[in-house]
């Protein structure tokens, strides 16, 4: 076939025209990116990967680039109101008269001022650090539920402990309790279908957050709620790090799963509530109107434990929890102990537990030594280093899959929920934590470290220049991706 001197003119303009359009969507991007004014150095990577690679740095901005900071999950309308029903029914302790250091008061302003969130007293808790006794009591509350049932988990598996629960939670639904069972679409992806059919059928209402598919795949795929909280009858709360999955009771792949849980009561239950509550009617905006979900507690805890919830997303003005654990780490004069299954600290994050630790501080982290991520565990690996030559301790827990996320530091305050010590967790991933002012409570979360100290290896400065040079380079390599994990 031969061409004309025209079809050459036309196929000229035709690629002009395309190479025009491709550079003007790589120069829109790019616009787009500085005028949100993020941190420059993030800024500067993107703006050179769409330089350098245009193809693939417009498909990784579109999946991991954009923000939706400042974007509303609900009406600011509908916020008041679910606000001031809870806060009507759990009035807010004045936190000037409860005899806390100066420390934790500038923690519990920082904490209020970010999200609201109210300071509570006359709690209880109960501590679990490993999945039956969690399940059992789990199972032994959701079967006594009178009213309704709230439940809201990143992975609610279709194994033999999710369909435990899932037939407790059909029963209940018969008996007339109202069931609400919010998962994760992403992190519940491998379940089928008819697993959570069979409880929309018993009249559950059953709803995945953000659900992936085609033509929003790219536009959800990035942003995932990890949070774990469970509401019982607005008298018993569940939150922390396990999911609905056998892994939590077996070990999966690894001869132990060790993470942490919280049991809750007391007035704490009514910010439970309304980060259920807020989440829920993202996916369906008539809850703020059922009356079944307004909090009202009938008892106080006798433990008399201060409490303070915070949620934390990619739709924050701030990130929130992020903020928080900067200000307490910041704030400690004594001691930092850290448990997390991922370490990809941000950059302020790093350099304030450096602070902290050249400043006599004891800073002790603790990481698996195998992850359930290789690729997590070797950029995890890349921070210790640097984090030695400081003064901090690493230790590499051996027994298992460490995968609890709990911070205590000095004698007053300690912290669990779903946020791992990493990126993901700061920047694109809804997450929720308790943070606990009891010198009691601090106590057994340090007796917690401390066992779990017997399963780890300390790491020495010596030690650790001799591991592997192959493994030196997958280190730095993962690290680069570090900020999109």
């Amino acid at each position: 076939m031969e061409y004309t001197i025209t079809d050459y003119i036309n196929l000229s303009w035709l690629y002009w025209i395309v190479v025009s359009i491709y550079a003007l969507t790589i120069l829109s991007i790019i616009g787009i990116i500085l005028s949100e004014n993020r941190n420059p150095v993030k800024s500067l990577a993107w703006v050179s990967i769409l330089l350098l690679f245009p193809a693939v740095g417009i498909i990784l901005y579109v999946f991991f680039g954009r923000s939706i900071k400042n974007k509303h999950m609900i009406s600011r309308r509908n916020r008041r109101k679910l606000k001031q029903s809870f806060t009507h029914n759990a009035t807010p302790t004045d936190i000037e008269n409860k005899n806390l250091s100066t420390e934790s008061i500038q923690q519990i302003n920082l904490t209020r001022s970010l999200h609201g969130s109210h300071f509570y007293i006359h709690n209880g808790l109960k501590i679990y650090t490993d999945g039956k006794s969690k399940f059992d009591d789990l199972k032994t509350d959701l079967r006594k539920a009178t009213k309704y049932i709230n439940i809201q988990y990143y992975i609610f598996e279709g194994d033999t402990i999710g369909n435990e629960i899932k037939n407790i939670l059909i029963k209940k639904a018969t008996e007339g309790v109202t069931v609400r069972v919010m998962y994760d679409h992403v992190g519940s992806f491998q379940v089928k279908n008819k697993f959570f059919k069979e409880m929309e059928k018993a009249g559950i209402l059953t709803h995945p957050f953000f659900r992936v598919s085609v033509p929003v795949f790219a536009t959800r795929i990035n942003w995932r709620n990890h949070r774990k909280i469970c509401i019982i009858d607005g008298e018993i709360g569940y939150i922390g790090g396990m999911n609905i999955a056998d892994r939590y009771l077996t070990g999966g792949k690894f001869s132990t799963w060790r993470d942490t849980h919280l049991r809750v009561t007391g007035p704490i239950l009514s910010a439970l509530q309304y980060s259920f509550t807020v989440d829920w009617n993202f996916l369906k905006p008539t809850l703020a109107n059922e009356d079944k979900l307004t909090y009202k507690p009938t008892n106080f805890a006798p433990e008399n434990i201060g409490m303070q919830l915070l949620s934390s997303g990619p739709t924050s003005q701030w990130n929130n929890i992020a903020l928080v654990f900067l200000k307490a780490i910041s704030n400690a004069k004594h001691s930092i102990l850290i448990q997390t299954p991922y370490f990809l600290p941000t950059e302020s994050l790093l350099k304030a537990l450096q602070s902290a630790a050249l400043s006599n501080v004891k800073v002790s982290i603790m990481i698996p030594r195998n992850s359930d991520s290789k690729t997590l565990r070797y950029a995890s690996f890349s921070y210790i280093n640097e984090c030695l030559k400081s003064g901090i301790k690493f230790y590499l827990y051996e027994a298992g899959m460490l995968h609890c996320k709990s911070i205590v530091i000095d004698n007053e305050f300690s912290t669990v929920g779903s946020t791992n010590f990493d990126f993901r967790s700061f920047e694109h991933n809804f997450e929720c934590n308790l943070f606990i002012y009891s010198s009691d409570v601090n106590s057994q979360m340090r007796k917690i470290f401390a066992e779990d100290l017997k399963h780890c290896t300390s790491i020495s400065k010596k030690s650790w220049r001799k591991r592997p040079i192959f493994q030196k380079a997958l280190e730095s390599i993962t690290r680069l991706l570090s900020p999109i994990l």
